[in-house]
């Protein structure tokens, strides 16, 4: 008993004298430093090794998760975040962040969960996100996030789950994003899209949840919707749509497609046959 006792002892002792190199120390302090530290709700005693630092896990001397959502940070991500390359996790959710989300993030190439959202960063969404090549959900909703959606993140091919809803988000939607294949939830609601639907949105064939709910969407919905057979759930009312709808779209969606016309108010589109529909669209 006392052998394995002195053996857990010292296993525990090994686990925290962890070394992460260098870089990623400085990475974490000038992130504690950037984003006032010392108002954290639960915050880091640098003294003290980083294995014992609130929302950070290390396996194999590496930095693998850093989660402090929900936990009064302020201020902006600094760009030595690019150093922790070991991550998989990066979860900032539920805090005050501001500023431009750094150029940097793409060089976390192991990453597979961001979560910024619920916060107040500005500025466009870096390109380099479209490196995070192994990243399966990037939620960046709740936030002030302007100019285009990057067509680079049709290069995330394993990425599930898209969420920039609640932004400033403008153009038109990339054709890159038809592409993502495994996605199951593209939610891209109230920001100031424009443009058609493509028919390549059938190619999503794994979508599960589609809301394009309070944009300035246009022309005729694309019946090609109705080939999404995982599709659960529907939102792309309060666009300017325009055209018949077949019964299956329109019970499909949680509005029953509801329109904002030239006049600025709220109208259903027509509901006809599907086929007289489908012709009209061609």
């Amino acid at each position: 008993m006392k052998k394995f006792t002195l053996l857990f002892m010292l296993m525990a002792s090994a686990s925290l004298m962890a070394n992460i190199s260098a870089a990623e120390k400085i990475a974490l302090v000038r992130l504690y430093k950037s984003t006032n530290g010392k108002n954290w709700t639960n915050k880091w005693d640098l003294k003290q090794p980083e294995t014992t630092w609130y929302g950070v896990k290390i396996q194999n001397d590496k930095v693998v998760s850093i989660d402090l959502s929900n936990n009064n940070l302020k201020g902006e991500i600094p760009s030595e975040i690019g150093n922790l390359t070991g991550l998989i996790r990066l979860n900032f959710f539920k805090n005050q962040l501001s500023g431009t989300v750094p150029a940097e993030i793409g060089k976390l190439k192991s990453l597979m969960f961001l979560n910024l959202a619920f916060n107040k960063f500005t500025g466009e969404i870096p390109a380099t996100v479209g490196e995070l090549t192994s990243l399966k959900s990037m939620e960046l909703s709740m936030n002030s996030f302007s100019g285009q959606l990057p067509a680079s993140i049709g290069k995330c091919s394993r990425l599930q789950t898209l969420a920039v809803y609640n932004n400033e988000l403008a153009g038109q939607i990339p054709t890159e994003i038809y592409k993502l294949n495994s996605l199951k939830v593209l939610l891209l609601s109230s920001n100031k899209f424009t443009g058609k639907l493509s028919r390549e949105v059938a190619n999503l064939t794994s979508l599960e949840n589609l809301s394009l709910f309070e944009n300035n969407l246009e022309g005729q919905v694309p019946f090609a919707l109705e080939k999404l057979g995982s599709l659960k759930e529907m939102n792309i009312s309060y666009n300017k749509f325009n055209g018949p709808v077949s019964h299956q779209l329109a019970q499909l969606d949680v509005m029953h497609m509801k329109m904002i016309n030239e006049q600025g108010l709220a109208v259903n589109l027509p509901v006809e046959d599907k086929t007289s529909a489908v012709a009209e669209e061609e």
